[in-house]
Parts: C-alpha cells; sequence; structure tokens
C-alpha cells in the first residue's frame, strides 16, 4: 500500500481497560487487553503516527471518565491521540488538552447545542476539533448511539462545515465491530459533496482489502481497532514506515 490514507488505529476504554463493543452494545463487550498503554505502545512500535482513543464510559456518563488512561497514553509514547467520548463541557474539553489529547470528537453537542459547538470552533480552532458524525438508518445518534436524532447526515456535515469544520469522523453504527466490511458507499457520498474534507471513515473495516478499497474511494482517513485485535489485518502490508 501506498499509505495515501490515514491509518488511525483505536482504542475504546470502559474501567480502565482495552475493550470493543459490537454495534455500540454495551452488553456486547470484548476485553482485548487490561492495559491500553500496552496496547499504544505497540501500536507505536509498529510505526503508526495516530490513535483514536474513545471513552466509553465518558459516552455513557456524560463526561470524561477515563483522563487518567488518557494522559498515560500520552506520557508514554508520541502518539497523536484525537479523543471522544462524553465530552460535553468546555471543563471536559480543556481536561481532554490538559491530558495529552491533540483533538477531541465532538458528537452530541453538536446536534443538542449547536451554538455551543460553533463557539468551540472559534474557540479552539478547527484543526483542533473533529465532528463526530454517527449514523444509524440516515440520522445522526447521539449519547453513546442510545439515542437517534432527526438530524439527516449531509444537512449536519453542511451545517458545520459551512462554519469551518475540516475534519468529520463518521461512524456506520450498523457496521461497527462487525467485521463486514465499511460503507464505502456512504463515504463516497459525503466526499462528492466535500471533496476537501478530512473524512475519516470508521466501522466495519474487515482487511486490509477494506483500507485498499477506502483508498481507491479517495477516502482521506480511517479507523480500525477490531480487525486489528482480531488479526485480521496484516500490518506489514499496510507499509507503515517506522
Amino acid at each position: 500500500m501506498t499509505n495515501k490514507i490515514e491509518l488511525i488505529p483505536a482504542i475504546d476504554i470502559i474501567g480502565g481497560q482495552c475493550v470493543r463493543l459490537t454495534k455500540g452494545d454495551y452488553t456486547q463487550k470484548k476485553v482485548y487487553n487490561t492495559n491500553p498503554i500496552d496496547v499504544a505502545l505497540e501500536f507505536e512500535s509498529l510505526g503508526f503516527k495516530r490513535l483514536h482513543v474513545v471513552d466509553l464510559d465518558g459516552a455513557k456518563s456524560k463526561h470524561i471518565v477515563n483522563k487518567e488512561v488518557l494522559e498515560a497514553i500520552s506520557k508514554s509514547t508520541n502518539l497523536k491521540i484525537d479523543f471522544g467520548g462524553g465530552i460535553k463541557t468546555k471543563d471536559d474539553i480543556e481536561q481532554a488538552f490538559e491530558h495529552g489529547a491533540s483533538m477531541v470528537t465532538i458528537g452530541s453537542i453538536a446536534v443538542t447545542q449547536p451554538d455551543l459547538f460553533i463557539e468551540w470552533i472559534n474557540k479552539y480552532g478547527a484543526d483542533k476539533l473533529i465532528l463526530g458524525a454517527d449514523v444509524r438508518n440516515g440520522k445522526i445518534s447521539i449519547n453513546g448511539w442510545k439515542e437517534d436524532s432527526s438530524e439527516d447526515l449531509l444537512p449536519f456535515l453542511k451545517k458545520y462545515i459551512d462554519k469551518g469544520v475540516k475534519n468529520v469522523l463518521c461512524t456506520e453504527i450498523s457496521k461497527d465491530g462487525t467485521l463486514q466490511g465499511p460503507a464505502i458507499e456512504l463515504y463516497k457520498r459525503i466526499m462528492q459533496e466535500y471533496p476537501d474534507l478530512h473524512l475519516i471513515a470508521s466501522g466495519g473495516v474487515s482487511s486490509n482489502q477494506d483500507i485498499t478499497e477506502l483508498e481507491k474511494a479517495g477516502i482521506p482517513a480511517v479507523v480500525f481497532g477490531k480487525a486489528y485485535y482480531e488479526g485480521k489485518i496484516d500490518i506489514q502490508k499496510l507499509g507503515l514506515k517506522k
């Protein structure tokens, strides 16, 4: 692979442990490692430069919970960390940055308090914020995927791209953790509408071939987790430079 696509491994955290859910269902939890710092160090040793960290406890409780884990990963590695899950207030954002995040992913607030989200874009800068667009049946989902909003995906994105948003993490919930392949047609549609967007595809990646297909489709970046933990991605073939 030529690595035109940005490759971003994910660590999802519950109770300080590295886990994966299936379709965001907390009852379908699998623990892959009790020490997320070891996992982050492994990703760095393989040549990855960036890491996507999700505080699933935070998403559920609507405020940051696993900030100590974020800080430990930040202090132990040189990875650029984007952090999400439970960021609902200015204090949550500032805690994330103070504990080592380079960027934060914000989803629910962009749906429930649009003026506040725009305020944050202006305050922290579009390079520091990622708009989380979690999609189920074409609608944006919020609060750890427990609720569906009335927002349709493309108009939702347009509203914020017009306000300066550059980075979007789009997760197709029905694909997440299923290893059934990503929603390539959905991502293509977004890129056709917004060719300059730094779109991060998330959900369903099951193989190197899926990553190749996303790259061929012109998708700028991809997040994957379960496929790596289940040994379905051949890291050597990704062409990472250590």
